[in-house]
């Protein structure tokens, strides 16, 4: 695990622009495809924008494929949804190929859109293990990522696949990667900014696991590379 620690958003947005395409050219000289899983809310926007404008240039769109983390159970068209936040603030700036977003399906009940977006995934990787080149992940400041949330059955489910959850303190459903999924990544990156973060980052980096309490301690890559990107005032209780 590495911790890149940055003086401003802007700045923690450049150096991981300039990271994503790094990944991107190891990606691209080992197969010639990039499987890229974005995370959604309001933290990757100005990253989203940074790659499809200031670096529209350095990546070949044709090679780029793109999922998603997790989603909530919102129509397609509705603000939450973070298929629409990604399209909006990343795809509209590209000339993307038909077939290179990989969207839930949310007019499908949580369960169906979990199997059917794992479906999905299998058919990608014709079938074979799901390895994604790089996931960018959030962290809340309950310290969840994805849609594992604190105490639900995200936690426990050691299945390598998609789930459906049910987050009570949100009263809502969600559909997510599970994190041994997550965890067989070649490369997982957390962007965490803003002083609302600084205390669950300081449980998850810390010596005490409890990853009932601490989800984001589950994603731990088994032959990957994790790092975080973080600025100064997320990263204000660190030792």
């Amino acid at each position: 695990m590495k911790l890149n620690i940055f003086k401003s958003q802007a700045e923690l947005n450049e150096q991981l622009a300039q990271y994503v395409i790094e990944i991107y050219h190891k990606a691209i000289a080992e197969k010639n495809r990039f499987d890229f899983v974005l995370t959604g809310g309001s933290s990757p926007k100005g990253l989203y924008q940074l790659l499809s404008t200031t670096y529209k240039s350095q990546i070949d769109w044709d090679k780029v494929y793109f999922f998603f983390g997790d989603e909530r159970t919102v129509l397609p068209f509705e603000k939450d949804y973070n298929g629409l936040m990604a399209k909006e603030s990343f795809f509209d700036n590209l000339e993307l190929k038909d077939g290179h977003v990989f969207y839930v399906d949310t007019n499908l009940s949580p369960e169906e859109a979990a199997a059917d977006y794992k479906e999905k995934l299998d058919q990608h990787f014709g079938n074979a293990t799901i390895v994604f080149d790089l996931i960018l992940l959030g962290m809340g400041d309950d310290a969840h990522t994805a849609s594992i949330f604190p105490h639900t059955t995200l936690v426990t489910n050691e299945k390598i696949t998609v789930a459906s959850v049910r987050v009570e303190k949100l009263n809502t459903n969600r559909v997510s990667l599970t994190a041994p999924l997550i965890n067989q990544a070649k490369n997982v990156a957390f962007i965490t900014f803003g002083a609302n973060k600084a205390e669950a980052l300081q449980k998850v980096l810390g010596n005490e696991k409890d990853y009932a309490s601490y989800p984001s301690q589950l994603i731990n890559p088994v032959n990957g590379d994790l790092q975080w990107f973080v600025d100064e005032a997320a990263a204000s209780l660190l030792a």
